[in-house]
C-alpha cells in the first residue's frame, strides 16, 4: 500500500476520498509552512508526495524520497518542483488544471472593478476617519463601459475573463505567442494585437501568462513607460512576470495609475514600498481561493493517488512520464 504524505491540509473531500479507498497517509500539523527540513524528514519512505504551490520539492528533496513515484501538486503551477529532475527519477509529476479557471478569472474582474471604482480604498477611509458627506468632486473612479482591456495570456483563464468584462461593454485586446481561431475570437469578442499596440492602447492591463524563462519580467520599466498614465495593472498570474522595482518606480512617478496585484515577485514577500501606496491593492495569492475550485483540485490529487495505487492511468502530468 502507497504511504502518502500531504505537506499541507487539504479541503475534506480529498482526505475523505484517501480513506475511503483504504489509503494510508499523513498530514503535515505544523504552523506555517512545512520547512525543507520537516519535509525532508516526513517523505523518506513515501511513494507519493501532496504538495501545494508552497511546497518547495528541489533535488534535495526528491532524493530524499527514493521510493518516491507521484508529486501531485495542488495548484495549476508547478514552478514549485524541479520537474526535470523528478523525470529523470522516473517520478510522476501531475497538477490541477482547468479547475480555478473561474475562480481566478472572477477575482480577477473583482480585481478590476475594485481598482477602477476605488473600492478597496473608499473602504480604508471609512474604517479610518470617514468622509464628511456626498460632494460633486469626491472620490471619482473610472467606469468600465467603452475601456480598452488588455489581456496578455488568452489560456482558460484569460478567455473566462473576456466573457465575464464583455458585460461591462469593454473593448478587448489580446497578445499571446499564437493567435485564436476567427471563430473563437468573435465569439470572445477579442482583437488579436502585438503586444505593444496592446501595452500601449490598454486602460486596463491584466497578465494571464505562465511564468517562462521568456515571460521572466514580462513587465519591466520600459514597459511602463509605454503605458498610459491612466492605466491600471492586474497580476493574478505569476509573481515574476512583473520586475516590481520597476512598478514601485512607476506607480511612485504617475507612470501609470495603479495596480492590484495577487501575485509577488519575491512571494510571499512584498516588494518594500508597495504596501504605502493608496493606489495599489494586495491580496494574499487567493486567485483560487473558493469552496468550489480548491474542493475540485482536492479530486484531482486524490483520484491520482488512488489511480497509482490501483495501476491506473494518471492525469495531467506535467513532466512527460507516461
Amino acid at each position: 500500500m502507497s504511504k502518502i504524505y500531504l505537506s499541507a491540509k487539504l479541503p475534506e473531500l480529498g482526505t475523505k476520498l484517501l480513506e475511503d479507498a483504504g489509503l494510508d497517509y499523513r498530514v503535515y500539523e505544523g504552523e506555517g509552512l512545512i520547512s525543507k527540513k520537516d519535509l525532508i524528514e516526513a517523505i523518506a519512505d513515501c511513494e507519493i508526495l501532496i504538495c501545494p504551490l508552497s511546497t518547495q520539492v528541489d533535488r534535495d528533496v526528491i532524493d530524499a524520497a527514493s521510493n518516491l513515484k507521484l508529486i501531485a501538486n495542488f495548484g495549476a503551477g508547478f514552478n514549485n518542483i524541479d520537474i526535470a529532475y523528478a523525470k529523470e527519477k522516473k517520478i510522476y509529476v501531475t497538477n490541477t488544471p482547468v479547475v480555478s479557471t473561474n475562480a481566478t478569472a472572477e477575482l480577477t474582474a473583482g480585481l478590476i472593478i475594485s481598482l477602477s471604482r476605488r473600492i478597496v480604498e473608499g473602504d480604508r477611509l471609512m474604517h479610518d476617519q470617514g468622509f464628511d458627506g456626498w460632494a460633486p468632486l469626491f472620490f471619482l473612479g473610472h467606469e468600465l463601459k467603452d475601456k480598452t482591456l488588455g489581456i496578455i495570456g488568452m489560456g482558460q483563464i484569460g478567455q473566462a475573463l473576456a466573457q465575464m468584462m464583455n458585460a461591462f461593454g469593454m473593448k478587448i485586446l489580446y497578445h499571446q505567442r499564437h493567435a485564436l481561431s476567427a471563430e473563437l475570437a468573435k465569439k470572445l469578442q477579442v482583437t488579436y494585437c502585438s503586444q505593444e499596440d496592446l501595452i500601449q492602447q490598454a486602460d486596463i492591463l491584466t497578465l494571464h501568462a505562465p511564468l517562462t524563462a521568456e515571460t521572466h519580467h514580462l513587465l519591466t520599466s520600459e514597459t511602463f513607460k509605454q503605458m498610459k498614465d491612466s492605466a491600471f495593472l492586474i497580476n493574478a498570474a505569476r509573481g515574476p512576470l512583473i520586475d516590481e522595482a520597476a512598478l514601485l518606480q512607476a506607480l511612485k512617478t504617475g507612470q501609470i495609475a495603479g495596480a492590484a496585484l495577487d501575485v509577488y515577485e519575491f512571494e510571499p514577500q512584498v516588494t518594500e514600498g508597495l504596501k504605502e501606496l493608496s493606489n495599489v491593492i494586495l491580496t494574499p495569492h487567493i486567485g483560487n481561493a473558493s469552496v468550489e475550485a480548491r474542493n475540485q483540485m482536492a479530486e484531482i490529487v486524490a483520484k491520482n493517488a488512488i489511480a497509482l495505487e490501483n495501476h491506473e492511468p494518471i492525469k495531467h502530468i506535467v513532466n512527460g512520464l507516461d
